[in-house]
């Protein structure tokens, strides 16, 4: 046996990291599920935010003497950045690392929520919730890119998704109480500062236990542990934004916030007015534009031939149609309890408890069965369920007393059971088949057509509930084109195609039927 030779350096520590180590064996299950919970308290982070706000904005529009508008804007503000952005966002992470876009994204949405906590000024509080918009639109694709990264295994990919989408609803479900809660005993800055102990012990954990993940096209170099796999993976990183398809992000960014703009603006101009139009016209042809982009682009932000498959499509256009539903419902019933019923913002929170214990059942039960059954029974069956649900909240105008257990309680639980029970299957689908470098691709589209249906929908809603007079009856109009959007995404559930073996745990099925 050969000594050895004491001039030669120290051999290199072999380095573990969480979803893919430098030896090329998988992680260890410690490892995994820190990534999970940090990938998960993310989401919740993000989600959270976007349901906080509703209750605590009397209090911020007397503080900071804004106008109807103005605080029409502390949520829009939000909604146009997260959703514009949300593309470029789940690119990036593909770009540049899962890992340096997790930390950017955390990173921007402490610091602007820091800064709008302190806003002295309506207009400083705006543009904080841009910021935290954006920050969301890189953070949220980078949480599910990073499950699907570590994930590998079918039935640990299934569990692991499960997880984040129940937290995800949970997130969405628990927002309206944690906001009445701070806004009644703490004051409504506590909206925005919560933030930030979250943020700051995100970026603390992220920094010891997600890899700064290399371009995925360097992927297989890493596995390999060899030398010039470590150098390409750092060039690929380091030249990942100047790959970035600028022109691309420029006009889809541009074209969604026209349009959401668009159709947000119609609640406080009228469809007739040329501000509406004006920009709902611009919204197209710059989508128009985004696609002749496309076909040319070296390296497209989105590839054409991802959204021609019909399993990506298919999905993206259900959770769109469950987006526009799902949003419009929180924010309608908690009109409802507290200017029809006359509850405080706390009570009100604490009214969609219910709906937060029914969401969270559902994606259990989806996680169980979605091995078994594919994600086509469970969606058909959850968005069913969703929709009688919804037709049965539409009569909350019959009564004109109102009444909390009689009129609500049974149809919310119905409908919230079922969006539970969809969640998690529509997302597989979503992003099934797709390679590794597309994973944060697959996740932005699957983010934006939640937040773009979501956007549409609530504006939508919103003015078929101002036309039919408001009030108790309004919202029940309201609702009843909900059960529509839901029974459009039932019915197009039909549309997608059996998908069997690995795609069952959503893994990467065929996109055939």
């Amino acid at each position: 046996m050969r000594a050895a030779d004491p001039s030669s350096p120290p051999p290199r520590p072999v380095i573990r990291r969480a979803g893919r180590s430098r030896t090329g064996r998988p992680p260890s299950a410690r490892a995994t599920t820190a990534i999970l919970v940090i990938a998960c308290t993310a989401q919740f982070m993000v989600i959270l935010d976007v349901s906080v706000m509703n209750v605590a904005l009397p209090a911020m529009r007397a503080e900071l003497r804004l106008g109807p508008a103005g605080q029409q804007w502390i949520v829009n503000a939000y909604t146009l950045a997260f959703a514009g952005l949300l593309l470029l966002g789940g690119r990036a992470a593909d770009l540049v690392g899962t890992g340096r876009a997790f930390l950017a994204g955390v990173t921007a949405f402490t610091l602007a929520s820091l800064a709008g906590g302190f806003a002295s000024e309506g207009s400083l509080l705006i543009a904080a919730r841009a910021v935290q918009g954006a920050g969301g639109a890189v953070l949220a694709p980078a949480t599910l890119t990073l499950i699907m990264r570590t994930f590998t295994e079918p039935a640990a990919r299934t569990r692991a998704m499960g997880a984040w989408s129940a937290v995800m609803a949970a997130g969405g479900a628990v927002g309206g109480v944690v906001g009445g809660v701070l806004t009644e005993y703490a004051g409504w800055r506590w909206v925005l500062f919560v933030n930030v102990p979250i943020g700051a012990g995100l970026l603390a954990a992220a920094v010891i236990c997600v890899p700064a993940a290399q371009a995925a096209g360097n992927a297989a170099g890493k596995a390999a542990g060899s030398a010039a796999g470590d150098a390409a993976g750092e060039a690929g990183a380091a030249g990942g934004l100047r790959r970035l398809d600028l022109p691309g992000a420029v006009s889809v960014t541009a074209g969604l916030t026209a349009l959401v703009y668009g159709t947000v603006a119609s609640e406080t101009h009228g469809w007739g007015t040329w501000v509406v139009w004006g920009s709902l016209v611009a919204g197209v042809l710059l989508l128009a534009a985004f696609v002749a982009v496309e076909r040319r682009a070296a390296h497209p932000l989105v590839p054409l031939a991802t959204l021609r498959r019909r399993t990506v499509a298919t999905a993206n256009l259900l959770v769109l149609c469950m987006g526009a539903a799902a949003f419009s419902m929180w924010f309608m019933l908690s009109l409802y309890f507290q200017q029809v019923l006359g509850e405080s913002a706390l009570v009100a929170g604490l009214c969609f408890l219910p709906g937060s214990a029914a969401i969270v059942a559902g994606a259990q039960i989806s996680t169980r069965l979605i091995a078994r059954t594919g994600p086509r029974p469970l969606i058909l069956t959850g968005m069913t369920i969703s929709t009688v649900g919804f037709l049965w909240l539409s009569r909350i105008g019959a009564h004109g007393d109102g009444d909390y257990v009689r009129d609500v309680l049974g149809p919310f639980v119905l409908a919230t059971l079922g969006a539970g029970l969809s969640l998690m299957p529509v997302t597989a689908a979503a992003t099934s088949g797709t390679a590794p470098h597309e994973a944060g691709l697959a996740s932005g589209l699957v983010n934006t057509s939640r937040q773009m249906g979501g956007a549409l929908g609530l504006a939508m809603l919103g003015t078929v509930a101002a036309h039919a007079g408001g009030g108790a009856a309004g919202y029940g109009r309201a609702l009843l084109v909900g059960a529509a959007c839901t029974a459009a995404a039932g019915a197009g559930a039909l549309a997608l195609p059996r998908l069997g073996g690995a795609g069952r745990a959503g893994v990467r099925p065929s996109d055939h039927a």
